[in-house]
């Protein structure tokens, strides 16, 4: 069937035919708005004209014009039109201008042209000026002009300023600058605000007004030349007035004024009573400061019971610490710092007894919130003992087994030079906070109740009280030795008696259910054991017991937890599958542990027997050997992975200090491989620990070979790849869906890789000769028979064989090539992947499917 006209042609026709539509659409549409405009002119503001129409002598406007065939209504080569600027904004820009030019210019003739006048002439220029811009506002506002209303009332409140200043010039030169600038700031507050409220439309004199306002008592205290004192009371009565304001003032702007002075003159009211309050060696001198602070609490319950919600509770905070630095200051005056801290920590715990007030909850809320920051704050003042406890530990790295410090703990942590006595209040803030947490943690229902609405009833909070009470407790109970100034044994002893006893706080809360407070107790519990063992390297017999002691405490916490249920029925999914994975953290972590402190003591084993690190290897392989057999017994638990492997870190260390002697590498890797071998008799094992024994036999081979000075290796190698070839045909046989790694992996590698080995370091030419035409016909052989093993072990090694013999003449040709063209050719070869990288992905991907379909 044939098309009359063509399909191309006619899809053509119809899309100019749609086109010739749309424009005229357009054209039709910006006629009819035009129209309309005509009809209907806009309504502007009272007084204004109406905005001017661009239009064609007989028409539409001239941007009514067609559109092209193909082009698209209403668009222009430079994209849609920019909106226009509302007539309002326009008129504020203009004012606003207008405004900041005649107020540059009053302050201009008032500050360089004020000497070309006299007296009258001055007085008489600006009180004119001053009452022309302030009457004009209100003849404004009743013609309906409140943007011009609002631009002549700043300029009339900067002439008032002006006024002021030219006043104390003219009239009293000799009067205090700060003294008359605090009675001008207050006529200034007060004309400003009877101004604002005369004429109630205008927005900016009566925050003004507020403004103003803070400055006269500040003023009047700095021109007095008053103390702090007088200044914190200066603030603290501003404060007052801005609360009054933000409480009954007229309208938004003028709260939300008042709001932030109020916050900013209190803040340093209080800051300056409290560095006072602090600074005050004796309690008659804590007592004034602690007024002002008293004074701002009640200032800032006062504002909180009537404020909104997020203020309230603000409000509440402010007051509670208030109320504290008051009652501390007085306390602790005249005892030192350190002792300072559990004071003011009693009066931020004594604080909490306020949930029960007849107050709004929101407040009661910043009350407890306000307690609770002074408690955090007295516990982070109280951490630096603790952190020193436990990095100064590691100060015995670089002393092992010196012998037992003469200056006991102190010493043995680095820290004997430094002033403990100042910290003597430490373990006491952060015991008792600790038993604080742990009887809220307790009696978490009958907290509720008391608190009501106050405090959240949720488990999180009751779980969170729970693990920062272990925490604390911990931390106290770790510096405690330190700041005794306890001798090194004693210290020890107690540091190993505390890691038994957290973990066993640990175990129980595991099997408990109680997970953060078990996790907590765990974490705490590892950090300790760290401690514990970095301060019993000073001697050999704390090394033995401590580690001895670890060792059998994370084991038996390690089995303990393998026992512990997680009450999953009682959780929803997603949390019984959170809760069942940290325990299995929790299993597997203190099993690790103890299969390191295992590590740490076969190590003082061989340094206690004097062997050379190379010699106390095989030692070290004791440990994987223990692995392996729990493995063996325990198969499927959970942390048996984890042990396992954290043995064969063990054999890692083994090799690692076996470098150095040939022989006892050797000896390391067959030993290391008779493990491996021994895990690959468990079928879920098999996969990985097969492949690594026979890597690690075969690697044990050529390094006993080279230890031994062999130059031939294939006569030993030879007589164990030509028996393994041929186990491997016959598997293949029986099996032809076995792999090539598994069939002629291990018997290939036995001789390939030492012979490479040997014909880059042969000066001759037949070895790598035979070298290579055995890889090329292993690898030939590989690609025909389509066996990965022979295939890329064969590449490998011819290639590697070619690179060795090759590379001499290339560093001759290069050198002898122009320095630019390395360059330029590695720029050609870029430029022809990067054209040419879609295809040569398609060849990587297919080269790759087809090597991974090889057996």
């Amino acid at each position: 069937m044939e098309h009359v006209p063509p399909p191309a042609e006619e899809l053509a026709l119809l899309d100019r035919e749609l086109a010739r539509l749309d424009a005229r659409r357009s054209q039709l549409l910006v006629r009819r708005a035009w129209l309309l405009s005509v009809l209907t002119p806009p309504a502007g503001p009272p007084g204004a004209p109406p905005a001017p129409q661009l239009a064609a002598p007989f028409g539409p406007p001239a941007t009514a014009r067609p559109a092209a065939p193909f082009a698209a209504p209403f668009t222009t080569p430079f994209g849609p039109p920019a909106p226009q600027a509302g007539p309002r904004s326009a008129q504020n820009v203009l004012l606003t201008l207008g405004g900041l030019l005649l107020t540059i210019a009053a302050i201009a003739f008032t500050l360089v042209s004020w000497g070309h006048m006299g007296i009258a002439g001055r007085s008489a220029v600006l009180a004119v000026v001053t009452l022309a811009a302030l009457a004009a506002p209100a003849v404004l506002l009743r013609r309906g002009l409140s943007a011009t209303a609002e631009s002549l009332g700043a300029l009339a409140s900067v002439l008032m300023i002006l006024d002021a200043y030219a006043l104390h010039r003219v009239a009293v030169p000799e009067a205090d600058g700060p003294g008359y600038a605090a009675a001008a700031s207050a006529v200034l507050a007060v004309l400003w605000g009877g101004y604002g409220l005369l004429l109630g439309r205008l927005r900016l004199p009566l925050p003004l007004a507020v403004v103003s306002a803070q400055l006269p008592l500040l003023l009047w205290a700095w021109s007095a030349g008053a103390g702090a004192s007088v200044f914190g009371w200066a603030l603290l009565l501003t404060a007052a007035l801005d609360c009054a304001i933000a409480l009954w003032g007229p309208g938004v702007a003028v709260r939300v004024t008042a709001c932030v002075g109020c916050w900013t003159t209190g803040l340093l009211g209080l800051l300056v009573a409290l560095g006072q309050s602090v600074s005050a060696d004796a309690a008659s001198g804590a007592v004034a400061p602690a007024a002002l602070l008293l004074a701002g609490a009640a200032l800032a319950l006062f504002g909180a019971w009537r404020a909104p919600r997020g203020l309230a509770v603000a409000g509440g905070v402010l007051a509670g610490l208030s109320g504290v630095a008051a009652v501390g200051g007085v306390l602790r005056a005249g005892v030192d710092w350190d002792w300072s801290v559990p004071v003011y920590l009693l009066c931020g715990v004594v604080l909490l007894a306020a949930v029960r007030a007849p107050l709004p909850r929101p407040v009661c809320q910043g009350l407890v919130w306000a307690s609770s920051a002074v408690t955090a704050a007295a516990v982070l003042a109280a951490v630096p003992p603790v952190g020193m406890s436990l990095l100064g530990t590691a100060s015995q790295l670089a002393r092992v087994w010196t012998g037992a410090p003469d200056g006991g703990v102190r010493e043995a942590l680095g820290t004997e030079g430094l002033a403990w006595s100042r910290s003597a209040a430490s373990p006491v803030v952060l015991l008792v906070v600790a038993g604080l947490l742990r009887l809220a943690h307790r009696s978490w229902a009958r907290l509720v109740r008391v608190a009501g609405a106050v405090v959240p009833p949720g488990p999180a909070w009751r779980s969170a009280a729970g693990a920062a009470a272990t925490a604390l407790c911990w931390a106290g109970l770790i510096a405690l030795p330190a700041v005794l100034g306890l001798s090194y044994a004693a210290a020890v002893s107690v540091q190993s008696v505390l890691v038994a006893a957290v973990f066993a706080v640990a175990v129980r809360a595991m099997r408990r259910g109680t997970g953060p407070v078990g996790t907590t107790a765990l974490v705490c519990g590892l950090v300790g054991a760290v401690s514990a063992g970095l301060l019993s390297l000073a001697t050999q017999a704390a090394t033995y017991a401590v580690f001895s002691v670890l060792l059998l405490v994370l084991g038996a916490a390690a089995v303990l937890l393998d026992g512990a249920v997680m009450p999953e029925r009682e959780l929803p999914d997603a949390r019984a599958a959170r809760a069942a994975g940290a325990l299995r953290i929790a299993q597997a972590v203190p099993a690790c542990a103890a299969v390191l402190c295992a590590m740490v003591l076969a190590r003082a084993a061989g340094a206690s027997l004097e062997l050379a690190g190379y010699r106390a290897a095989p030692l070290m392989l004791a440990v994987p050997m223990v692995t392996v057999l729990l493995g063996a017994r325990l198969q499927n638990r959970p942390p048996v992975l984890p042990v396992e492997l954290t043995g064969a870190l063990s054999a890692v260390v083994a090799m690692v200090m076996a470098v150095p002697d040939g022989p006892f590498l050797a000896l390391v890797l067959a030993l290391s491989g008779v493990l491996a071998a021994g895990t690959a008799v468990r079928a879920e094992r098999r996969p990985v620990a097969g492949y690594l024994a026979v890597a690690l036999f075969v690697l044990a081979t050529w390094v006993r070979l080279t230890a031994s000075g062999v130059s031939d290796p294939e006569a030993y190698t030879l007589p164990v790849t030509v028996p393994a070839l041929a186990v491997g045909v016959l598997r293949r046989r029986r099996d032809p869906e076995a792999s090539s790694w598994t069939a002629y992996g291990a018997g290939l590698a036995a001789t390939l890789v030492p012979s490479l080995f040997a014909a880059w370091v042969d000066p001759h030419w037949l070895r790598p000769l035979l070298l290579g035409v055995a890889a090329l016909v292993i690898t030939l052989a590989g690609a025909r028979l389509r066996l990965q093993a022979l295939l890329l072990i064969g590449g490998a090694v011819l290639a590697l064989d070619a690179v060795h013999e090759l590379a001499p003449y290339v560093v001759q040709v290069v050198g002898a090539l122009p320095r630019w063209l390395p360059p330029a050719l590695a720029g050609l070869l870029l430029l022809v992947v990067g054209a040419t990288y879609e295809q040569r992905l398609r060849d990587a991907r297919r080269l790759k499917e087809t090597v991974g379909r090889m057996r």
